[in-house]
């Protein structure tokens, strides 16, 4: 899809996630990106709802503090709208981050095996000239069939599953075949859910 300017307004995506830039640019927006970078694991919440709206919430304070530190050549008027995000897998009632190594993510996807998990994403937007800010939450359900560990092993071997929540990727070649039901979104799944992302862009303006 082509990318629409967005000429009333601007957009900032604090995220380095190449999954968030791909679903951001198909919903035909413009945007610039930047990096929140902050210690995810120091952040603890009693729900996985809490934790995610937290993290996002930490990654735009992080971009708003960068924002302040640079010079702002180009001053207007038009509002600067910033979107921040964060997923978790919960598999078993428990939070799963990015594994800690290769080991850790053949476990979390041994376990997927046969079983279902749940992605649980958050959206934070802010319009940095009217002092908006929300953030919301969406929950989406997976079940798979039997995963074969050569699969598995292959995964692991390619090393992409390393560095997302859970080691969870289900748009992926390879774990594509076994997932039996989405229900929810696949974007929601992949870091940035569509419509809850556009209804607070909306809000924000």
């Amino acid at each position: 899809m082509e990318a629409k300017p967005s000429p009333q307004f601007k957009i900032i995506l604090g995220s380095s996630s190449i999954a968030r830039r791909k679903i951001l640019a198909e919903m035909g927006y413009e945007f610039t990106t930047m990096t929140a970078g902050i210690d995810e694991r120091v952040i603890r919440k009693e729900t996985p709802e809490e934790l995610v709206v937290a993290l996002a919430e930490a990654k735009a304070d992080a971009v708003v503090s960068k924002l302040q530190t640079i010079s702002n050549q180009d001053k207007d008027d038009k509002p600067t709208i910033l979107i921040a995000a964060d997923t978790v897998v919960v598999y078993e009632g428990v939070v799963r981050e990015k594994p800690s190594g290769e080991e850790e993510a053949r476990q979390f996807i041994k376990g997927y095996s046969g079983s279902h998990a749940a992605t649980v994403g958050s959206v934070v937007v802010m319009n940095l000239n009217a002092g908006f800010r929300k953030g919301e939450w969406d929950r989406v359900e997976i079940y798979f069939h039997e995963i074969p560990d050569e699969v598995i092993e292959k995964l692991i071997e390619e090393g992409a599953v390393l560095n997302v929540a859970g080691a969870l990727i289900i748009e992926h070649h390879l774990i594509l075949p076994y997932v039996k039901e989405v229900v929810g979104t696949t974007d929601s799944v992949m870091g940035l859910p569509k419509a809850l992302t556009e209804k607070l862009i909306k809000e924000a303006l």
